[in-house]
């Protein structure tokens, strides 16, 4: 944990031990242990400094991501982002919810005695800057909010950076010009079943606007989208001169021509069942929030 003064008087955190630091044991010759070390920059409150005690909650943040790597062995990558469920630092009300994962931009990668290091910073974000960052890509809005959060320090206290039209337009407008780059998206409910020539694929509602926002984005580029949940899997992909489809009991893939997309435009984040196409329909049941408990908080639709 290091102070820093500049931009602004802020904490840097800095993990070991994802890399191998003193010797070569994994398999892997040219990937230091899992290849990447995670930091993270706290924006400092009033009255603290360089003598001060650093918040502990980051240090607890990046255990459980540690925890999430060591136990699972999936790695992060510049570019990958997860939703928090809730305040990143618990009982502060922040509206960061979201967490961003981008090259840190003082610490380079780099090439060690064990293998290749790359430094990976977390960045906390509100629900509508995730939102922005689904529809287009990390980086994308991350390079577009750095002029108001400068080497992207994560300020607890800070307001949603586009409510600032300028800023919000700029990002549209890279999501238009570009696409989006989210290929994939975890989601709690997915299922689908077949009746009299007609498929129904079943979503949860709180999951439809990310969906039903993605689609046009990725499909108009023509780039797939993969919706993934409990080991099933529904692919959508671009169609030209109508709908394809190919659906089994744990995988799918639908060709969703431009009819279909315009469809979207009327699936609600509400219980209901709503057309897409000839072929297809969307079922939308409602979502449950729930707490570390399992008790519902909050239901969606």
């Amino acid at each position: 944990m290091y102070w820093a003064e500049a931009p602004v008087p802020h904490w840097h955190y800095i993990t070991y031990g994802f890399s191998e630091l003193y010797a070569k044991e994994s398999s892997d010759a040219d990937a230091s242990g899992y290849g990447f070390e995670l930091t993270f920059r706290l924006a400092a409150t009033a009255g603290e400094h360089a003598g001060s005690t650093p918040p502990v909650w980051p240090m607890n943040l990046l255990q459980n991501l540690a925890r999430y790597v060591f136990g699972s062995g999936n790695v992060f990558e510049d570019g990958h982002h997860l939703d928090a469920n809730g305040p990143i630092a618990l009982d502060t009300g922040t509206r960061l919810c979201h967490l961003a994962f981008v090259a840190d931009p003082q610490l380079s990668a780099r090439d060690t005695a064990n293998g290749h290091l790359q430094f990976l910073q977390l960045v906390g974000l509100t629900d509508q800057e995730m939102e922005a960052v689904k529809r287009w890509s990390t980086r994308g809005v991350l390079q577009a909010l750095e002029p108001a959060m400068p080497l992207w320090i994560t300020d607890l206290q800070r307001r949603n950076l586009l409510d600032d039209p300028a800023l919000a337009a700029q990002v549209q407008a890279g999501s238009e010009r570009e696409g989006s780059s989210t290929g994939m998206l975890f989601i709690e409910t997915l299922d689908w079943r077949q009746e009299a020539g007609v498929t129904t694929l079943v979503l949860g509602a709180g999951q439809v606007p990310s969906v039903c926002g993605l689609l046009p984005l990725r499909l108009r580029h023509g780039k797939s989208l993969v919706l993934a949940s409990h080991g099933r899997q529904w692919e959508f992909t671009p169609a030209e001169g109508g709908e394809a489809t190919e659906v089994a009991a744990d995988s799918a893939r639908w060709a969703l021509d431009e009819t279909g997309l315009q469809a979207l435009a009327g699936v609600r984040a509400e219980r209901g069942t709503y057309p897409v196409g000839r072929l297809l329909r969307i079922e939308v049941l409602p979502t449950f929030l729930r707490d570390a408990k399992g008790e519902v908080i909050r239901e969606i639709g």
